[in-house]
């Protein structure tokens, strides 16, 4: 599914360049459900974003599913974001004039090749609200919802477009610990019945290991962590 070989990314500030990826190497079979981890500036939001193509910016190469992520044009860059992967984020980035239906219905607006008429957009949203146990709150705004509620809406309209990959940013840093646990659950859901690689960018140990694997990312480099080993996440 994703195919990472010789990556290398750096920063520059004035006359400064920071390399924060030296190299690295990764792969992660269809259907994985993995945890990423590491201490602050260690590069693992910017391996996020290279993998979503979010970020271009970058050396060696990058592919998923199939698709060499350096070869895309722009049009096909923002395809591949709109019908590949899914986006869930700490902030959640809903709009908030628009309704729950409308907000996850958005994709639908940036869908390549065939339009998808506004009846069918709001049928596959109710679809996708249902799948998150929200139906209810299709007509509510995003600011009458509690936070665990608004990502659980953004993690619906990251399904809209039924991606095969979920990155997944800190997305429970805004949510108490008992919030943060069900939508981690969630997303063991959507990993396990619908086949979804789901890829979770994380602080918190107690998600972590909430994956079956793990992957530090420090001084530039990945290593996968065992969990015999007592050392291997004292710095994430």
């Amino acid at each position: 599914m994703i195919r990472i070989r010789g990556m290398h990314k750096s920063y520059s500030t004035g006359k400064v360049v920071t390399e924060v990826l030296r190299g690295v190497d990764l792969d992660i079979e269809d259907g994985e459900f993995i945890s990423v981890i590491g201490p602050s500036g260690s590069g693992k939001s910017t391996l996020l974003h290279a993998v979503g193509g979010l970020d271009s910016d970058y050396k060696g190469s990058i592919e998923v599913d199939g698709k060499d992520l350096a070869t895309l044009s722009d049009a096909e860059l923002s395809g591949y974001r709109n019908e590949t992967v899914g986006f869930v984020f700490q902030s959640f980035y809903l709009l908030p004039h628009l309704t729950c239906l409308e907000n996850i219905a958005l994709p639908a607006v940036f869908k390549r090749g065939a339009q998808m008429d506004t009846q069918a957009a709001n049928a596959r949203a109710k679809a996708v609200l249902e799948q998150v146990d929200l139906a209810e709150k299709a007509d509510a705004l995003p600011t009458m919802l509690s936070g665990g509620q608004r990502q659980r809406i953004a993690i619906a309209r990251a399904l809209f477009n039924e991606p095969k990959v979920m990155l997944c940013d800190e997305p429970t840093g805004n949510l108490d610990s008992k919030t943060g646990a069900a939508v981690i659950e969630l997303f063991r859901t959507l990993n396990e019945r619908d086949g979804i690689t789901v890829i979770i960018v994380t602080h918190d140990p107690r998600i972590a290991d909430s994956t079956p694997r793990k992957i530090l990312v420090a001084d530039g480099s990945l290593t996968e962590v065992d969990d015999a080993d007592p050392d291997a996440e004292a710095d994430a």
